[in-house]
């Protein structure tokens, strides 16, 4: 992978997610209209600068599995891979296993 995220911003390769239906039947994320909304951060930037020059360091790190508002990333494909790019303030809490 060839992008490095600038500022606050990070590149997450979406988790996909297989979702079971009431009768039992596993309905594959490709059914799904909707994106997903965690996935595995790959690149981090260096942090928000603050007014007085100085960077704030980011609370995420790579391999960090993330839960992100649904909307938020933009997508760009490299490749075959699709990645997703979205700033630190749209993660919603880092998932602990």
């Amino acid at each position: 992978m060839n992008l490095r995220p600038l500022n606050d911003r990070l590149i997450v390769k979406p988790v996909s997610k297989e979702e079971v239906s009431a009768s039992g039947l596993i309905i594959p994320d490709t059914a799904s209209k909707e994106r997903p909304e965690q996935g595995e951060v790959i690149a981090i930037g260096a942090g928000k600068m603050k007014e007085d020059g100085t960077i704030l360091p980011m609370s995420v790190k790579v391999g960090d599995r993330i839960v992100f508002k649904a909307y938020a990333p933009n997508e760009v494909k490299m490749g075959n891979e699709t990645y997703l790019v979205l700033s630190e303030s749209d993660v919603l809490a880092v998932v602990e296993a």
